[in-house]
């Protein structure tokens, strides 16, 4: 039988070199959380507990915590990693099973590599903690692993105290652990303070192990997905990394991104095979797009759901709740906003579209405006199948064009318009012959007077 799964996160730290009142875990890549990419990864082993271990600003934590039903508990002096995971003890003491400790502001640990630290803390050897570890290019300030045989582990010692010999290792901690309950408090316990900075450091345990007699094991990855963010920089490498990962998984499946480097992709984007996105696309959370759509340059899309064979763009905005169908069109410089264009609708250019519903093969013309606030609430608009809406048309909500309608370019629609009636709403265009003439011989007179 598989034994129970609990999760600490470790989510306490000051993050003062991002220099920000956001909570550093809180910061987003692709439009998530960090912390939030770590829990959807953890929630897919399904863990029994999920318990996320915070210092200051708990309350921007809190509602994100909630939603993945974590519990949240407080560090209220960070005194080190091993202290930190101590934390989490009254919320675990009944718990026996596996726990995996991890770092909130490590974000791309996947649950593939949670499931081979699971694997490998129960295969027969039985080892007492299974440590994430890489070798990064650079090993910086990491802590050190002192491999013995196969993947057993000697010694686990922190860079600033470790020997010159020591630093010279690839191997570096990544601060990642899988470890029995039965086992993980007792070798918390025993953890010291007498270092060079004066904390309990979590990696310790392994050593309390050995003095135990039990061995301990090493899971290698990838660097990159275990590399963390400390400041605003790495989370701009970060989120680099996340769109290429991205882009390469798009153009794998079928859609085709004719400069990559410039679309800018949401965690959750879905988009169907044989769409094209075109140059300096930004799509924000919450977007679907149907097969075969076009998205072209400079358009930015956000919560917004587009259908088969649409069109978006160039320069078009998609707020969200927005619905766009199948073989519709949204061309340059227009916006819509929590609306919906039925199968075929146009609306080509230059046009605010917000909360308005728009029939089937309705063309809206070039500057038409849906007015749908007075300053207090907000009103829809409601456009029937096939009506034609001419350039230049305020339609001050909530107003009803029905199908088949045509409104004259140039008018402010008040009232709701009947099925297949022209709707006109302008003044009356009057011509005075020859005034023109009169009007430029009287200001040259008076220009000739005044030199």
């Amino acid at each position: 039988m598989t034994r129970p799964l609990a999760a600490i996160v470790l989510a306490a730290g000051r993050g003062t070199r991002m220099k920000s009142d956001l909570h550093k875990v809180m910061h987003p890549i692709a439009g998530r959380p960090m912390l939030g990419h770590l829990l959807d990864s953890v929630a897919e082993l399904g863990p029994t507990r999920v318990v996320v271990v915070v210092g200051s600003g708990r309350d921007q934590l809190e509602a994100l915590i909630a939603a993945h039903e974590g519990t949240l508990v407080v560090q209220p002096e960070q005194l080190g990693t091993a202290h930190a995971v101590l934390q989490a003890r009254p919320e675990l003491e009944n718990f026996a099973g596996d726990v995996l400790i991890l770092y909130g502001d490590t974000p791309f640990v996947s649950a593939d590599t949670m499931r081979r630290m699971r694997d490998r803390l129960n295969q027969p050897d039985r080892p007492a903690i299974v440590v994430v570890a890489s070798r990064p290019a650079d090993p910086k300030h990491y802590g050190r692993i002192v491999a013995g045989d196969g993947d057993t582990i000697v010694k686990m010692v922190e860079y600033k105290d470790a020997s010159t010999g020591e630093r010279a290792i690839g191997l570096c901690n990544s601060g990642l652990m899988a470890v029995r309950s039965e086992d993980l408090w007792s070798w918390l316990e025993r953890v010291g303070n007498d270092n060079e900075g004066r904390e309990y450091y979590l990696p310790d345990i392994v050593m309390r192990a050995i003095e135990d007699g039990r061995a301990s094991v090493v899971v290698e990855v990838e660097a990159d997905e275990v590399e963390g963010v400390n400041s605003r920089a790495e989370l701009a490498r970060l989120e680099a990394l996340w769109q290429k990962r991205r882009r390469e998984e798009m153009m794998e499946n079928g859609v085709s991104l004719v400069a990559p480097e410039t679309v800018w992709f949401a965690f959750d984007t879905a988009i169907g095979r044989d769409s094209i996105v075109e140059p300096h696309v930004v799509f924000g959370p919450g977007v679907s797009i149907a097969q075969g759509a076009r998205i072209r340059g400079f358009s930015h899309i956000e919560g917004a759901a587009i259908g088969a064979g649409a069109e978006i763009g160039p320069f078009a905005r998609l707020r969200p709740g927005t619905t766009i169908g199948e073989e519709a069109k949204v061309g340059n410089f227009v916006e819509v906003k929590k609306s919906t264009l039925g199968k075929g609708a146009k609306a080509n250019h230059l046009s605010y579209l917000g909360d308005s519903d728009i029939g089937a093969r309705a063309n809206i013309g070039a500057g038409t405006i849906t007015c749908n606030y007075d300053g207090f609430f907000k009103y829809r608009t409601v456009i029937g199948e096939g009506a034609f809406i001419g350039s230049n048309t305020a339609l001050v909500a909530p107003v009803s064009i029905g199908p088949g309608a045509l409104v004259a370019a140039g008018s402010v629609i008040t009232r709701d318009v009947l099925a297949d009636a022209v709707a006109v709403a302008r003044g009356e265009q009057v011509d005075k012959e020859g005034r023109a003439r009169l009007f430029r011989e009287k200001m040259l007179a008076r220009k000739s007077k005044a030199t």
